[in-house]
């Protein structure tokens, strides 16, 4: 990497960004002198690629191919949200003619580990089928129907162990629960886990699966983890296995969790990502961002990919402007840099 002037870093927002997230970035960044932050309106990429060609640092979600081969001077793209799978080839085309950094954000890494931590216990304890009964003045009906599921010692398989999973496996740290922790790399752990915890690779995901029974999902998509998760594998949870994805749907097979969970082949599931993401309504009006009736099941908890929330949280911001920091000071070491062979 090539270490860039300190006299002059120019920072390009390519999309728009909101009054109160444009100045808490400006005051957290007031005491490094050579950043420049320009914002777009975010309207239109093709008006903006101007104010990209003098870019050393593009940010933004989604940009156009056009709109990055116009910055000749980038050297950093950073994507302030989870997720680089539709990023991969066009970094890896525009590393053919120079080098251009990818940096993944896990800013949001915190409310996404709680909101799975959440459907999880909303799923064991039956809230929803509690709340459905009050609401229609049902009190109390006990344990016939609606008993909690006891977490404790349940066996817990953290199926990746990025910055979601760590989160999740410290918010869950407190229960009397056994982890297990299936990580493609384990050379990235350098500090300790949090508990004790059984450490496999990906060629041990069948042991991994018989191990546990209560899985929780939190991997990149990449051409390696799509259907990763299908029929044979849900079976090895057992009846009693319960499965959470905030992830991406693509990692478990659709039907096949249809299937486990119509016939009870696992206890239950709670799904934040799903597989149609551009939904068309209905003759009814009615949006359903996958292919089956899951909302027919009753052992199935429905999140319609809302883990990222509360988007106007402006801490999820300190890791972008920790890495443009870096990048002033002529450091090299920035945080979550992808590897384009790896995909994450």
């Amino acid at each position: 990497m090539n270490k860039l002037k300190e006299t002059s870093i120019n920072v390009c927002f390519i999309d728009n960004i909101p009054d109160n997230v444009q100045k808490y970035l400006k005051n957290k960044l007031t005491d490094v002198k050579n950043v420049v932050l320009n914002f777009s309106s975010g309207k239109n990429q093709m008006s903006i690629s101007k104010s990209v060609l003098n870019a050393d640092i593009l940010i933004g979600w989604r940009p156009t191919r056009n709109l990055l081969m116009s910055a000749k001077k980038m050297r950093f793209f950073v994507n302030p949200g989870a997720g680089v799978r539709h990023l991969i080839e066009l970094f890896r085309e525009l590393n053919k003619e120079r080098e251009v950094l990818l940096v993944n954000g896990h800013g949001n890494s915190y409310f996404v580990a709680q909101h799975a931590v959440a459907l999880l216990l909303t799923l064991m304890n039956k809230t929803i089928l509690h709340h459905d009964y009050m609401k229609k003045g049902i009190w109390r009906t006990g344990d016939k129907e609606g008993a909690s599921i006891p977490l404790r010692f349940r066996k817990v398989g953290l199926l990746g162990y990025g910055a979601i999973n760590q989160k999740v496996h410290k918010m869950l740290s407190g229960f009397d629960i056994n982890f297990s922790i299936l990580r493609r790399n384990w050379e990235k752990q350098k500090e300790t886990l949090i508990t004790e915890a059984k450490k496999y690779i990906s060629s041990q995901l069948k042991e991994f699966l018989e191990e546990i029974d209560i899985l929780i999902i939190a991997l990149p998509s990449t051409s390696l983890t799509g259907d990763m998760i299908k029929i044979e594998e849900l079976k090895l949870l057992g009846s009693n296995g319960i499965l959470v994805n905030v992830s991406r749907g693509e990692i478990v097979n659709e039907e096949s969790l249809f299937i486990a969970l119509k016939n009870n082949l696992i206890l239950g599931a709670a799904i934040d990502v799903w597989y149609n993401n551009t939904t068309i309504a209905d003759e009814k009006g009615k949006k359903y961002p996958f292919n089956f009736p899951f909302y027919e099941l009753k052992n199935i908890i429905l999140s319609p990919h809302r883990g990222y929330s509360p988007f106007n949280d402006l801490l999820r911001w300190n890791e972008v402007i920790e890495n443009i920091k870096r990048v002033a000071q002529g450091r090299q070491n920035l945080i979550n840099v992808v590897n384009l062979d790896d995909e994450y």
